[in-house]
């Protein structure tokens, strides 16, 4: 069954997973994701290596994704350890997590790593804007996007 990510976030089902190494950008998307009216859950990595470690459980590792649970993740490509491109490749493979919802927010705007993103299976792509308060409207409207779209379940589960 398909629910809206309206819905599900309504209802604080979704959590929300920011793969992103700037401590800033970072906090710009925390802030206006809450200012658009998200009140979920939000998990930030500070590189690919971390998001990794937490969707596919890998042992040692203090949080790991539970099953039954929604996520979407907003995603850097240029990190340490691992790059967004390479957390996408291998989260697109895994059949548990292949519906989830990966939206590449990043600096990067070559239309080859656009396309490249697109064939990996991104949901969308999204180019920061440098200019500060554009970057925070971006976010603003990101949030307002993330209550319309939709999104499959994942893990089983509604």
């Amino acid at each position: 069954m398909i629910q809206t990510l309206m819905e599900k976030l309504a209802k604080s089902e979704v959590t929300i997973l920011i793969a992103e190494d700037d401590d800033g950008h970072a906090e710009l998307i925390v802030d206006n994701l809450r200012e658009a009216g998200l009140t979920n859950e939000i998990v930030r990595f500070r590189d690919g290596q971390e998001a990794l470690d937490f969707l596919t459980g890998v042992p040692g590792t203090p949080e790991t994704r539970q099953n039954g649970t929604a996520y979407l993740l907003l995603l850097d490509i240029r990190m340490p350890r691992v790059d967004g491109v390479e957390v996408l490749r291998r989260v697109k493979v895994v059949p548990e997590l292949h519906k989830m919802p990966v939206i590449m927010l990043t600096t990067t705007d070559d239309p080859r790593e656009v396309q490249n993103c697109y064939e990996l299976g991104c949901s969308c792509y999204i180019t920061k804007p440098v200019d500060y308060d554009r970057f925070s409207e971006m976010l603003h409207r990101l949030g307002l996007f993330l209550m319309v779209v939709q999104v499959p379940d994942i893990n089983g589960k509604a």
